[in-house]
Protein backbone atom coordinates (compact mmCIF):
# COMPACT_ATOMS: atom_id res chain seq x y z
CA UNK A 1 0.00 0.00 0.00
CA UNK A 2 1.35 3.38 -0.66
CA UNK A 3 2.20 5.75 2.40
CA UNK A 4 2.69 8.70 0.69
CA UNK A 5 6.24 9.13 2.19
CA UNK A 6 8.98 10.18 0.38
CA UNK A 7 12.64 8.98 0.47
CA UNK A 8 15.15 10.87 2.90
CA UNK A 9 17.02 13.57 1.00
CA UNK A 10 20.72 12.02 0.98
CA UNK A 11 23.99 13.60 1.46
CA UNK A 12 25.37 13.45 -1.72
CA UNK A 13 29.42 12.12 -1.71
CA UNK A 14 32.44 14.25 -2.47
CA UNK A 15 32.70 11.51 -5.31
CA UNK A 16 29.41 12.21 -6.46
CA UNK A 17 29.65 15.76 -7.10
CA UNK A 18 30.02 16.47 -10.73
CA UNK A 19 31.02 19.90 -11.97
CA UNK A 20 29.00 22.05 -13.61
CA UNK A 21 25.61 19.96 -13.17
CA UNK A 22 22.27 21.40 -11.43
CA UNK A 23 21.41 19.02 -8.19
CA UNK A 24 18.09 17.97 -8.78
CA UNK A 25 14.86 19.05 -6.93
CA UNK A 26 13.64 18.53 -3.73
CA UNK A 27 11.31 15.46 -3.61
CA UNK A 28 9.10 18.31 -1.54
CA UNK A 29 8.69 21.95 -1.38
CA UNK A 30 7.23 24.26 1.26
CA UNK A 31 5.51 27.93 0.42
CA UNK A 32 7.47 31.01 2.71
CA UNK A 33 5.20 32.46 4.92
CA UNK A 34 5.41 36.54 5.05
CA UNK A 35 8.44 37.65 7.06
CA UNK A 36 9.87 34.16 6.89
CA UNK A 37 13.47 34.08 7.31
CA UNK A 38 15.58 32.56 4.72
CA UNK A 39 17.71 30.58 6.72
CA UNK A 40 13.97 29.45 9.17
CA UNK A 41 12.61 28.70 5.60
CA UNK A 42 15.60 26.41 4.37
CA UNK A 43 15.21 24.65 7.70
CA UNK A 44 11.28 23.98 7.23
CA UNK A 45 12.06 22.96 3.45
CA UNK A 46 15.06 20.46 5.26
CA UNK A 47 12.17 19.13 7.61
CA UNK A 48 9.95 18.54 4.98
CA UNK A 49 12.32 16.67 2.96
CA UNK A 50 13.38 14.29 6.14
CA UNK A 51 17.19 15.57 6.48
CA UNK A 52 19.19 18.56 8.01
CA UNK A 53 19.97 22.20 7.53
CA UNK A 54 23.49 20.78 6.62
CA UNK A 55 22.59 17.65 4.45
CA UNK A 56 20.04 20.36 2.54
CA UNK A 57 22.41 22.93 1.97
CA UNK A 58 24.91 19.67 0.72
CA UNK A 59 22.54 19.13 -1.35
CA UNK A 60 21.88 22.45 -3.19
CA UNK A 61 25.61 22.63 -3.15
CA UNK A 62 26.53 25.62 -0.76
CA UNK A 63 29.08 25.55 1.39
CA UNK A 64 27.07 24.99 4.91
CA UNK A 65 29.67 27.92 6.93
CA UNK A 66 27.94 30.47 4.83
CA UNK A 67 24.33 29.35 5.82
CA UNK A 68 23.25 31.73 8.33
CA UNK A 69 25.08 34.49 6.54
CA UNK A 70 22.37 34.08 3.56
CA UNK A 71 20.09 35.94 5.40
CA UNK A 72 21.84 39.29 5.12
CA UNK A 73 23.56 38.83 1.48
CA UNK A 74 22.90 36.55 -0.98
CA UNK A 75 24.23 36.28 -4.43
CA UNK A 76 21.90 36.11 -7.87
CA UNK A 77 23.81 32.74 -8.50
CA UNK A 78 22.89 31.32 -4.91
CA UNK A 79 19.38 32.60 -5.04
CA UNK A 80 19.10 30.23 -8.20
CA UNK A 81 20.97 27.12 -6.97
CA UNK A 82 18.00 27.51 -4.03
CA UNK A 83 14.84 28.34 -6.45
CA UNK A 84 15.55 25.17 -8.43
CA UNK A 85 15.99 22.94 -5.58
CA UNK A 86 13.21 24.32 -3.86
CA UNK A 87 11.10 24.69 -7.34
CA UNK A 88 10.07 28.35 -6.30
CA UNK A 89 10.82 31.81 -8.44
CA UNK A 90 14.58 33.38 -7.06
CA UNK A 91 12.52 36.69 -6.37
CA UNK A 92 10.75 34.45 -3.69
CA UNK A 93 14.17 33.19 -2.54
CA UNK A 94 16.25 36.80 -2.27
CA UNK A 95 12.97 38.18 -0.37
CA UNK A 96 13.85 36.33 2.43
CA UNK A 97 16.87 37.82 3.61
CA UNK A 98 17.21 41.07 5.07
CA UNK A 99 16.71 44.39 2.63
CA UNK A 100 19.40 46.66 2.44
CA UNK A 101 19.23 48.51 5.80
CA UNK A 102 20.55 52.06 6.73
CA UNK A 103 23.43 52.01 9.33
CA UNK A 104 21.30 52.50 12.33
CA UNK A 105 18.85 49.87 11.27
CA UNK A 106 22.04 47.23 11.03
CA UNK A 107 22.86 48.22 14.44
CA UNK A 108 19.46 47.63 15.74
CA UNK A 109 19.66 43.86 13.79
CA UNK A 110 20.83 41.00 15.58
CA UNK A 111 22.99 38.57 13.65
CA UNK A 112 21.90 35.69 15.40
CA UNK A 113 18.42 34.86 16.97
CA UNK A 114 18.23 36.34 20.49
CA UNK A 115 14.57 36.40 21.06
CA UNK A 116 11.64 33.87 19.66
CA UNK A 117 8.18 33.35 19.93
CA UNK A 118 7.62 30.26 21.67
CA UNK A 119 4.45 29.42 20.23
CA UNK A 120 5.78 30.08 16.22
CA UNK A 121 8.75 28.24 17.00
CA UNK A 122 7.60 25.34 18.13
CA UNK A 123 6.17 25.09 14.05
CA UNK A 124 9.35 25.60 12.99
CA UNK A 125 9.19 29.35 12.06
CA UNK A 126 11.70 31.87 12.07
CA UNK A 127 10.80 35.11 11.32
CA UNK A 128 12.73 38.57 10.43
CA UNK A 129 11.25 40.76 12.37
CA UNK A 130 12.13 38.84 15.66
CA UNK A 131 15.83 40.10 14.97
CA UNK A 132 15.14 43.70 15.61
CA UNK A 133 15.74 45.50 18.49
CA UNK A 134 12.37 46.95 18.43
CA UNK A 135 10.30 43.69 18.19
CA UNK A 136 8.53 43.11 21.53
CA UNK A 137 5.34 40.99 20.08
CA UNK A 138 4.94 38.00 17.58
CA UNK A 139 3.30 39.90 14.18
CA UNK A 140 2.47 36.43 13.52
CA UNK A 141 0.07 35.32 16.06
CA UNK A 142 0.38 38.30 19.02
CA UNK A 143 2.30 36.59 21.51
CA UNK A 144 5.05 38.37 23.58
CA UNK A 145 8.35 37.28 22.56
CA UNK A 146 10.85 35.87 24.78
CA UNK A 147 14.44 35.50 24.78
CA UNK A 148 15.94 32.29 23.01
CA UNK A 149 18.78 32.15 25.83
CA UNK A 150 16.51 33.15 29.01
CA UNK A 151 16.08 30.79 31.98
CA UNK A 152 12.78 29.43 32.71
CA UNK A 153 12.52 31.85 36.21
CA UNK A 154 13.02 35.12 34.06
CA UNK A 155 9.70 35.86 32.75
CA UNK A 156 8.00 36.41 36.01
CA UNK A 157 8.06 40.39 35.31
CA UNK A 158 5.92 42.96 36.97
CA UNK A 159 3.27 43.91 33.93
CA UNK A 160 3.86 47.37 34.64
CA UNK A 161 7.44 46.85 33.36
CA UNK A 162 6.72 44.72 30.34
CA UNK A 163 3.42 47.46 29.83
CA UNK A 164 6.83 50.60 29.74
CA UNK A 165 9.21 48.41 28.06
CA UNK A 166 6.57 47.63 24.85
CA UNK A 167 5.89 51.48 25.03
CA UNK A 168 10.11 51.83 24.72
CA UNK A 169 10.21 49.62 22.09
CA UNK A 170 7.96 51.09 20.22
CA UNK A 171 9.19 54.44 20.57
CA UNK A 172 12.63 52.57 19.23
CA UNK A 173 11.42 51.76 16.55
CA UNK A 174 10.28 54.90 15.20
CA UNK A 175 13.76 56.21 16.14
CA UNK A 176 15.84 53.43 14.39
CA UNK A 177 13.30 54.36 11.25
CA UNK A 178 13.55 57.96 11.28
CA UNK A 179 15.44 60.42 8.73
CA UNK A 180 17.18 62.22 11.46
CA UNK A 181 19.70 60.82 14.16
CA UNK A 182 18.21 62.74 16.97
CA UNK A 183 14.94 60.56 17.71
CA UNK A 184 17.71 57.58 17.82
CA UNK A 185 20.55 59.50 19.84
CA UNK A 186 17.92 60.27 22.60
CA UNK A 187 16.89 57.22 22.96
CA UNK A 188 20.01 55.41 22.91
CA UNK A 189 21.04 58.00 25.97
CA UNK A 190 18.38 56.85 28.18
CA UNK A 191 19.23 53.17 27.27
CA UNK A 192 22.60 53.92 28.12
CA UNK A 193 21.50 55.39 31.29
CA UNK A 194 19.84 52.49 32.26
CA UNK A 195 22.63 50.02 31.47
CA UNK A 196 24.62 52.30 34.02
CA UNK A 197 21.74 51.21 36.76
CA UNK A 198 21.91 47.94 36.03
CA UNK A 199 25.92 47.51 36.19
CA UNK A 200 25.88 46.59 32.12
CA UNK A 201 28.68 47.03 30.50
CA UNK A 202 29.12 47.12 26.69
CA UNK A 203 27.44 49.02 23.48
CA UNK A 204 23.97 50.25 23.98
CA UNK A 205 22.41 48.93 21.05
CA UNK A 206 23.47 45.40 21.97
CA UNK A 207 21.68 45.98 25.46
CA UNK A 208 18.57 46.27 23.52
CA UNK A 209 19.26 42.70 22.07
CA UNK A 210 20.12 41.57 25.24
CA UNK A 211 19.52 37.59 25.78
CA UNK A 212 19.06 38.60 29.23
CA UNK A 213 15.18 39.71 29.87
CA UNK A 214 15.64 42.21 32.93
CA UNK A 215 18.58 44.33 31.08
CA UNK A 216 16.66 44.03 27.83
CA UNK A 217 12.63 45.03 29.15
CA UNK A 218 14.66 47.69 31.74
CA UNK A 219 16.48 49.60 28.97
CA UNK A 220 13.29 49.66 26.51
CA UNK A 221 11.39 50.53 29.51
CA UNK A 222 13.95 53.67 29.97
CA UNK A 223 13.68 54.69 26.65
CA UNK A 224 9.54 55.58 27.46
CA UNK A 225 10.13 56.72 31.02
CA UNK A 226 13.20 59.26 29.27
CA UNK A 227 9.27 60.77 27.14
CA UNK A 228 8.15 61.79 31.22
CA UNK A 229 10.29 64.04 33.36
CA UNK A 230 13.70 62.42 32.42
CA UNK A 231 15.33 65.34 34.11
CA UNK A 232 13.76 64.18 37.47
CA UNK A 233 14.18 60.70 37.54
CA UNK A 234 17.78 60.73 36.61
CA UNK A 235 18.17 63.09 39.83
CA UNK A 236 16.41 60.36 42.11
CA UNK A 237 18.90 57.85 41.12
CA UNK A 238 21.93 59.78 40.45
CA UNK A 239 23.21 59.90 43.92
CA UNK A 240 22.66 56.29 44.63
CA UNK A 241 24.68 54.62 41.60
CA UNK A 242 28.45 53.72 41.55
CA UNK A 243 31.44 55.00 39.98
CA UNK A 244 30.67 52.84 37.38
CA UNK A 245 27.09 54.55 36.59
CA UNK A 246 27.94 57.91 37.34
CA UNK A 247 30.40 57.57 34.51
CA UNK A 248 28.04 56.12 32.22
CA UNK A 249 25.73 58.62 33.54
CA UNK A 250 28.67 61.60 32.63
CA UNK A 251 28.89 59.68 28.98
CA UNK A 252 25.37 60.00 28.50
CA UNK A 253 25.40 63.71 28.62
CA UNK A 254 28.23 64.24 27.82
CA UNK A 255 27.32 66.46 24.62
CA UNK A 256 25.27 68.28 27.00
CA UNK A 257 26.53 69.38 30.11
CA UNK A 258 23.69 72.02 31.20
CA UNK A 259 21.46 69.09 31.54
CA UNK A 260 24.05 67.05 33.45
CA UNK A 261 24.36 70.25 35.48
CA UNK A 262 20.52 70.14 35.92
CA UNK A 263 20.14 66.68 36.74
CA UNK A 264 22.69 67.55 39.70
CA UNK A 265 21.14 70.49 41.07
CA UNK A 266 17.41 68.67 41.35
CA UNK A 267 19.39 65.23 43.01
CA UNK A 268 21.27 67.77 45.33
CA UNK A 269 18.12 69.79 46.10
CA UNK A 270 16.17 66.53 46.73
CA UNK A 271 18.70 65.04 49.09
CA UNK A 272 18.80 68.39 50.99
CA UNK A 273 14.66 67.92 51.65
CA UNK A 274 15.26 64.58 52.42
CA UNK A 275 18.41 64.99 54.73
CA UNK A 276 16.36 65.28 57.98
CA UNK A 277 13.75 61.90 57.41
CA UNK A 278 17.38 60.14 56.64
CA UNK A 279 18.90 61.22 59.52
CA UNK A 280 16.45 60.41 61.90
CA UNK A 281 15.76 57.07 60.33
CA UNK A 282 19.90 55.92 61.28
CA UNK A 283 18.75 56.84 65.00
Amino acid sequence: MDTGLVAPCKLPSAAGKVRGVKPRPLPKTVTPLPDELLSGWLSRLAATNYCDDTELLAHIQIDYVHGTALDFSIDAATAEKIANAARVDPDVVRSLAFPAMTAREASLTAQIPFQHCMQCSREGLSLRHWRRAWAFDCQFCGTRLVQTLGKPGEEQISGKLIYRARRGAGMLECAARSRGPKQLRRAMRAVTFAMSLKTFRGDPSFAVQNPRSEVRLFCLAAIAAARSHPLAKAAIVSKSIDDYARVALLRAFETEPRLLAAVDHIAQRRARSKGPMTAASHN
